[in-house]
């Protein structure tokens, strides 16, 4: 039995299309995933409170983009989350790294450290404002219960 290159050819296209829409979807659900749980929200609703964060930023507007699925800094186990979220505001952007522990008996969410790495290097720690540092690049963590991978 031949088949002709032409059927070849549409069958090759229809599966690349196929499989195209397939992996879209699914990083559209993932995201969708990520952003209405319970650790992302109070790392963001932590930021808009934090008035020394979002003037840094320029913000509102707040601009909150896709997290990259693929860093490594972003992970999920069963009682923790850490996250790194992208975010900017009309003077600059930088990072949210989150680390969230969830506690057994609650099963409830809370957010244990929230650090804003901005581009220029300087950082402002969402939990206690007053410690902020500047002019410092890179990020490290402000407690020792926990460390951030890069």
């Amino acid at each position: 039995m031949r088949v002709s290159t032409s059927k070849l050819q549409q069958l090759a296209i229809f599966t690349t299309v196929l499989t195209g829409g397939g992996v879209c979807t699914m990083y559209c659900l993932m995201q969708k995933k990520f952003v209405e749980s319970d650790y992302h929200r109070l790392a963001l609703q932590k930021l808009e409170t934090c008035a020394a964060a979002m003037e840094s930023l320029g913000a509102p507007p707040l601009k909150v983009h896709n997290i990259h699925l693929t860093d490594r800094m972003n992970r999920v186990e069963h009682h923790n989350a850490q996250m790194k979220i992208p975010v900017s505001g009309a003077k600059t952007g930088g990072y949210l790294y989150t680390f969230s522990t969830r506690d057994p008996h609650t099963k409830r969410w809370r957010l244990q450290q929230a650090v804003l790495q901005l581009r220029d290097g300087r950082r402002v720690d969402l939990l206690d404002p007053q410690t902020s540092e500047s002019g410092q690049a890179g990020f490290t963590p402000l407690t020792t219960t926990h460390t951030f991978e890069q």
